[in-house]
């Protein structure tokens, strides 16, 4: 059901914008990209529709597959309802990277999109390295390690931008997160990445559900509880590191829409994780489609759209109670 409303959201999403293309149309240019089918689209539609805007959904979806799988992961890693994918310093580091090109002119092969994905992930293991003594991995340390080289990297990307004169403005977008500048290539790395990661956590589903008793109990039951920490920290972060180079800090969808399906669903991870991942797809795809409807003409950052949607939704369940340490 979520990956047909995914479709659907989809299709829906590419008839959108200044120029409106009906829904059946937008079908029949999509199969026309199958061999043998053809479409008696306009040229222009089938331009608008393949070169320019289902490249940004399919960004969007694949960046929102990641999100809400990997804040499904770290939520139940850390068994704290606030954790989200860029809680171990992701996000920061990605920034400090992205903003060190933009405002410093830093030249690194493959431009800025590879210094955020290094960034990302040079923080991410910078945590899990302050953390970790002896090959052991408190939690407790992990997340308090994280929020503290959090702070340190905002104090940088802080700095850059006092100095950063008129390139402020493209670091600061590129911070609000955005998906204007998707194309087909961008997709298929982002693919490449994401994809293979969720693969990889979906066998930890039942380890995730042993993890949260406590890791006494997750031994007791037979889980290697370092070397899934380690695996659990390290793809989850990949794939974070990905979506994040990929499409700026894009905030709220990791966060909220874990607890959303986790009241549909239930908390078995086996479960929960997958359709996470869908869910939270068809969240930044109708986000996207909202940011580019109500800007006036002006397209706005999705990630102005996520946060002004996801905090009053999550607010909403703090105050129903809905919402519990995992």
């Amino acid at each position: 059901g979520l990956a047909a409303l995914l479709a659907g959201v989809a299709v829906v999403s590419a008839g959108v914008g200044p120029v409106a293309i009906p829904a059946r149309e937008v079908l029949s240019v999509v199969l026309a990209a199958l061999p043998g089918l053809t479409t008696d689209a306009p040229a222009a539609h089938q331009t608008i529709v393949m070169r320019v805007r289902l490249p940004r959904i399919a960004l969007g979806a694949v960046v929102g597959f990641a999100l809400g799988a990997a804040g499904t992961v770290m939520q139940g890693f850390f068994r704290n309802p606030m954790a989200d994918p860029s809680i171990v310093g992701v996000s920061s580091g990605a920034a400090v990277g992205a903003v060190a090109v933009i405002v410093l002119g830093v030249q690194v092969p493959y431009g800025l999109p590879a210094a955020a994905f290094a960034g990302a992930l040079l923080a991410a293991f910078g945590v899990y390295l302050l953390a970790t003594e002896r090959g052991h991995t408190p939690v407790a340390t992990l997340l308090l390690a994280g929020i503290a080289v959090q702070t340190f990297l905002g104090a940088v990307v802080s700095f850059m931008l006092v100095h950063a004169g008129e390139a402020i403005r493209e670091a600061v977008y590129w911070m609000m997160g955005h998906l204007h500048d998707a194309t087909w290539g961008k997709v298929r790395l982002v693919v490449a990445v994401v994809v293979p990661c969720v693969l990889v956590l979906l066998p930890y589903a039942r380890d995730l559900n042993a993890m949260l008793l406590g890791e006494t109990d997750a031994r007791a039951v037979g889980v290697e509880v370092e070397r899934t920490k380690r695996v659990l920290l390290a793809v989850a972060s990949v794939a974070t590191a990905a979506s994040v180079a990929a499409a700026g800090v894009i905030g709220f969808v990791g966060l909220v829409v874990p607890h959303v399906m986790r009241l549909l669903v239930g908390p078995d991870h086996r479960v929960l994780l997958p359709t996470s991942a869908l869910a939270g797809g068809i969240f930044l795809v109708a986000a996207d489609t909202l940011a580019r409807t109500v800007g006036g003409g002006v397209a706005l950052p999705v990630g102005i759209v996520t946060a002004a949607v996801g905090a009053p939704f999550f607010l909403y369940l703090l105050r129903t109670r809905e919402v519990h340490a995992t």
